[in-house]
């Protein structure tokens, strides 16, 4: 499979399931000014990623395009920096000073602990 294929497919998958997470918070009526679908997204891809870099390497050797399709096509569409960036704007705007300082810690920091979980465990 071409690499660009790869991660254009991966792509498109990790983005609808990054409107998936949304549509799923949306019938779960979970509304906060908290972006908690954004949060769980960006979550789930660092996870997804920190697995993919640190535990299955091996597994994953030889095999370039899934790589591709897994780490830069679906983790890239599935993870939202620039909705992350967007929401944190509109919470400064509201004034939901707490909330922005609470995504912007959290996401930074849970995200990171995802890597350091991972590579603690091999």
């Amino acid at each position: 499979m071409s690499p660009w294929f790869a991660v254009f497919l991966g792509g498109g998958l990790g983005s609808v399931a990054r409107y998936g997470i949304s549509r799923l918070f949306l019938a779960f009526d979970v509304r906060s000014a908290f972006p908690w679908a954004t949060f769980a997204a960006n979550m789930l891809s660092s996870l997804l990623l920190a697995l993919l870099v640190l535990k299955w390497t091996q597994a994953l050797q030889g095999r370039d395009a899934l790589k591709l399709f897994l780490a830069v096509g679906f983790c890239g569409g599935f993870s939202t920096f620039s909705t992350f960036s967007m929401e944190n704007y509109l919470l400064i705007r509201e004034g939901a000073w707490v909330e922005f300082l609470g995504n912007t810690v959290f996401s930074i920091v849970a995200g990171v602990i995802f890597f350091v979980l991972v590579a603690r465990s091999s």
